[in-house]
């Protein structure tokens, strides 16, 4: 993008040294997009925004901030939820969206390598005549990048059988800080030296840029069936979720959605969902049609028992996609009932699920806030959108005391602060309510190994231990503690 005028800040010029002018952005207005990620409440402009085109260039820009000791904050499509893409005040936003290429697409033996700024629904298209699909398919997935993917080890809702980010990818290629280029995993079965591929996986960019990756392709099951069960009652929802795993049925996807989600979701897409139910669960399985049936006649039976008041087997394939477009249109569907909305990321043990909802309904009320509850209910992954009004004064704030309430409460129970939207500046103080010191203290020493400077991704993801000092002790007597420099409603 061109600028309007010349700038003189000694960084940027070091840049143009290095990047086409076109590969910079630097006037304000230009910069704005970059803001903030999917979670608009947290703000901040950065000093200079760069879109590389080239592995060579990335290195180039890691080499120039290394120098000049310039923090640096990877960015995908900025779709994440929790902050993680969140510029910083004196450093450099590096976009990869520019690097979005497949380079290869190998159907023999089921792999695709792709540049980060691949979206993670292009894979799919890319390898649908092969018969072949790539498995993660988070809710953004028609934007979401495969590099922001690695970074949040995204999941989506067919996680629970066929697994997150870390369970399908192969091998990557980082960018260090440094600007060695170096390559984790291998399509190989096995690889020579210390696995670190899994420690790439979550490690929202702190610990080196993604410049390729190779993902797992997996055949297109023969036959997938979808039910919709209706309930009046949201801990009977919960508590079916948890019988039904424990038979040893394995659902490629079950979801759940409460009352309020339910009826966003249906003014939106007109998906078919019952108006009077307090909660549904929609459970897919696939297989063979052999397998199919014999699973559908057992989750049948559990759902039944479990109280359903309806069950309803989507018909054909347009009403399976159906059923799952109000799933993962939820939501921009409750987008459209409140003016903002703070999407949580916890995860709890299935039994939980029927308690839990219920204390966070309880939660709602004590805080004047409006609450739709959308998850992945198999594995116990908790999204609550938290419903606010942003130019009300105190609404966020509120909002981010009912979402830390419900983080803690996650943990109480025996779950964990997030699932698959990471950490990020959103809950890097709850951080320290899960874990001791100790572990902390191993976090930070990963990241300082990686990073000796801590100028990738600054101020996120793991909290310094005198921050949880500062943190545990507001905490217990006054609430929430902000996290500095940031912009926040």
């Amino acid at each position: 993008m061109s600028r309007a005028k010349p700038n003189s800040d000694p960084l940027i010029q070091q840049l143009r040294s290095v990047l086409p002018d076109s590969c910079i952005v630097s006037d304000p207005a230009s910069m704005k997009p970059y803001e903030c990620d999917g979670l608009s409440g947290y703000r901040q402009m950065p000093r200079v925004v760069v879109l590389p085109t080239t592995v060579e260039q990335v290195q180039a820009v890691m080499k120039a901030c290394q120098a000049s000791k310039t923090p640096v904050v990877p960015r995908g499509a900025g779709t994440s939820l929790s902050g993680g893409a969140m510029p910083h005040k004196n450093g450099v936003v590096l976009s990869v969206n520019r690097l979005n290429r497949i380079l290869d697409i190998d159907g023999q033996n089921r792999c695709a390598t792709l540049q980060p700024g691949v979206r993670n629904l292009q894979i799919s298209d890319a390898v649908e005549h092969l018969g072949l699909y790539y498995a993660p398919d988070p809710s953004s997935q028609i934007a979401c990048t495969i590099g922001g993917n690695v970074a949040e080890n995204a999941g989506g809702v067919h996680c629970l059988k066929y697994g997150l980010t870390v369970h399908n990818i192969l091998q990557v290629k980082i960018v260090t800080l440094n600007g060695d280029l170096v390559t984790l995993g291998s399509t190989a079965p096995d690889s020579p030296g210390n696995d670190l591929l899994a420690l790439m996986m979550g490690s929202e960019g702190m610990l080196g840029i993604v410049v390729e990756v190779v993902v797992r392709l997996l055949p297109r099951p023969p036959l997938a069936r979808v039910l919709m069960a209706a309930f009046d009652d949201i801990e009977k929802a919960g508590n079916a979720v948890a019988n039904v795993i424990a038979s040893g049925v394995i659902p490629a996807g079950f979801e759940m959605m409460d009352r309020a989600a339910i009826t966003a979701a249906e003014d939106f897409v007109r998906a078919g969902y019952p108006a009077d139910a307090e909660a549904i669960l929609l459970c897919e399985v696939d297989g063979t049609e052999q397998e199919v049936n014999a699973q559908l006649d057992r989750v049948k039976a559990l759902l039944d028992k479990a109280g359903a008041t309806q069950i309803s087997l989507a018909k054909d394939e347009n009403e399976r996609i159906l059923f799952w477009s109000g799933r993962k249109n939820a939501f921009p569907a409750v987008g459209r009932i409140s003016p903002d909305y703070y999407c949580m990321d916890g995860t709890i043990p299935r039994k939980e699920i029927g308690n839990v909802l219920t204390r966070i309904s309880a939660m709602a009320d004590k805080y004047g806030l409006g609450v739709a509850n959308v998850f992945h209910a198999g594995d116990g992954n908790l999204h609550p959108l938290i419903l606010y009004d942003a130019n009300k004064p105190g609404d966020f704030v509120k909002a981010e005391e009912f979402g830390g309430e419900i983080l803690d409460l996650c943990v109480a129970v025996g779950g964990t602060i997030t699932g698959e939207h990471g950490v990020g500046v959103e809950k890097i103080d709850r951080m320290c309510v899960q874990f001791d010191e100790a572990t902390l203290a191993q976090f930070l020493a990963v990241r300082e190994a990686f990073d000796p400077d801590g100028l990738l991704n600054p101020d996120k993801a793991v909290p310094t231990l005198a921050r949880c000092a500062e943190f545990n002790a507001m905490h217990v007597h006054h609430g929430k503690l902000p996290h500095p420099e940031l912009e926040r409603f």
